[in-house]
C-alpha cells in the first residue's frame, strides 16, 4: 500500500466510506495519541460488511440477535483494517472520531478529542492476522507524520484508556511485533 494523507486529513490509496458519527475537534486539542481497537460483528465472526454499517448507522438491527444491543448506537472509528489488510477510512484525521467513549489518558479525559482510532477486525483472544499488522504498521508510520507529536510511547489499546470497561485490543494483540515493526 503507497499511501498518503491528502490536506483535509483523507489517507489516499485506501477505500473511503464517510461516517457521520464524528464532529470538530476541540480548536486547542494536539492529537497526539493512537488508540487500538478491536471489533467483529457478530462477535467472533468475520465479514458481512456488518462493520462498515455500524460506522455507516444502517445496520439492521433485526439481522442478527446481538446487533439489538447495538440499536441507536452512534460510534466510529477513523480506520477499520479487515482480516485481509483492507484498509477502510470512516472519518478524516481533522475530525473527531467516536471510537474512544469515555476514557482518560495521561491526566486528560475524553480522549477522542486528541487520538486517532483504529478498529482491528479481530477478538480479544483469536490471533490477528499477518496482513493486518501489515497494513496497521503502514498507516501508523502515515499518522505519525501526519501528528510528529505522536511517537510510538503514545500508541495504545482501548484498554489502556478505558480500563474499567475495555479489553481491546485484547492479549492476542502482539504488541512488541508492532513496535519493533515501527523502529526500524
Amino acid at each position: 500500500m503507497v499511501a498518503h494523507f491528502s490536506d483535509d486529513g483523507w489517507l489516499q490509496g485506501v477505500r473511503h466510506l464517510p461516517s457521520l458519527n464524528c464532529n470538530l475537534r476541540p480548536t486547542n486539542a494536539a492529537v497526539n495519541l493512537l488508540i487500538i481497537h478491536n471489533i467483529s460483528l457478530p462477535p467472533a465472526q468475520f465479514g458481512g460488511g456488518y462493520v462498515d454499517q455500524l460506522f455507516c448507522n444502517t445496520l439492521d438491527c433485526n439481522a442478527h440477535p446481538y446487533f439489538e444491543q447495538l440499536r441507536d448506537l452512534r460510534v466510529s472509528a477513523h480506520f477499520f483494517i479487515d482480516r485481509s489488510g483492507e484498509v477502510t477510512q470512516y472519518v478524516s484525521l481533522d475530525q473527531r472520531a467516536w471510537h474512544a467513549g469515555v476514557s482518560q489518558w495521561d491526566g486528560q479525559e475524553n480522549c477522542n478529542d486528541f487520538s486517532v482510532g483504529i478498529e482491528l477486525e479481530g477478538t480479544d483472544t483469536l490471533p490477528y492476522a499477518d496482513a493486518q499488522y501489515t497494513a496497521l504498521q503502514k498507516i501508523v508510520r502515515q499518522i505519525m507524520a501526519y501528528f510528529p507529536s505522536m511517537t510510538t510511547d503514545r500508541i495504545v489499546g482501548h484498554c489502556d484508556v478505558a480500563p474499567a470497561r475495555k479489553t481491546d485490543p485484547g492479549e492476542s494483540f502482539d504488541w512488541h511485533r508492532l513496535r519493533a515493526s515501527l523502529c526500524v
